[in-house]
């Protein structure tokens, strides 16, 4: 599958999965969650830069914490793939 329809399903994952905590509708959310979760694994990080590693590494942690954090930090790591793909192409 190409990098980039990977990646962009996982920034749209985790911007589901931000909304939905937001909203407080955390069983959608959380299957958002464990969606963009499986993507981060189809994605071979050979040839990405180190902050995108650091964000993709961090997209488990957020299982752990509290829903309010979920939501703004899965929104901030949507955002920052979004960025990444618009300006790597």
């Amino acid at each position: 599958m190409d990098k980039k329809i990977i990646l962009g399903s996982l920034a749209m994952d985790l911007k589901r999965a931000a909304i939905g905590y937001h909203r407080g509708s955390n069983l959608m959310a959380k299957k958002f969650l464990q969606e963009a979760i499986k993507r981060k694994k189809e994605y071979k990080k050979n040839d990405l830069k180190s902050y995108l590693v650091k964000i993709l590494n961090r997209i488990e942690e957020l299982n752990f914490q509290p829903n309010d954090e979920k939501a703004e930090n899965a929104l901030m790591y949507s955002t920052l793939i979004q960025n990444f793909i618009l300006h790597n192409s």
